[in-house]
């Protein structure tokens, strides 16, 4: 019995240090991807609305990029749930915000819950498109002016180029790989299981 109960020590030990273990390639280039990404949006929110306006800085962008940047083989960080779920998550909080903006908590509410379901539905569930269906209810009076407009800018060109710093930066090394699906576009022959 004592022995079992040493072994099972020994086995945990093991496990929480290799948990613990720093990997600072991993980590250079998950800084470097997540810097890389948000500077863009950063950069093209600064040349096209100036520099005191952040409208482009969608605060769901920067869990997005924990997940594509950080846990790239996670099935909620594939391109797929990456686009899918900010643009579900994106019409419904605007068609929310428009029948229900007046009452902010309904709003918010609706919104969030709506876009799980949505996400659900359409297997694209991305946590932070959740964050996005809520910022189009409780965003800035020029946000929520943009009307469908904020699926296409800020949301879809943010996610656009997100996606595009994780294709490049997951892919440099040997030891990442992302999309974990290389043919994830071909929706024509995805099968629904």
């Amino acid at each position: 019995m004592r022995r079992k109960l040493r072994g099972h020590a020994r086995r945990a030990r093991v496990i929480i240090y290799q948990e613990t273990l720093f990997d600072y390639k991993e980590h250079l280039w998950t800084f470097v991807g997540a810097f890389t990404g948000m500077g863009l949006i950063g950069l093209l929110s600064r040349y096209v609305f100036g520099p005191s306006d952040t409208l482009l800085l969608v605060g769901s962008f920067g869990a997005s990029s924990v997940l594509i940047y950080g846990v790239v083989n996670s099935p909620l960080a594939q391109p797929r749930n990456l686009i899918g779920g900010h643009l579900v998550s994106a019409v419904i909080g605007v068609t929310v915000q428009q029948l229900a903006g007046e009452e902010l908590w309904l709003a918010a509410a609706l919104a969030v819950a709506l876009s799980i379901v949505g996400m659900q539905i359409t297997k694209t569930l991305h946590p932070p498109g959740g964050a996005t269906a809520l910022i189009a209810t409780v965003g800035s009076a020029q946000l929520k002016a943009l009307g469908y407009w904020y699926v296409l800018m800020p949301v879809l060109v943010g996610v656009l180029l997100l996606l595009v710093v994780a294709l490049v930066v997951n892919n440099i090394t040997a030891t990442r790989s992302y999309p974990a699906n290389k043919h994830w576009y071909k929706i024509w022959r995805r099968r629904y299981s």
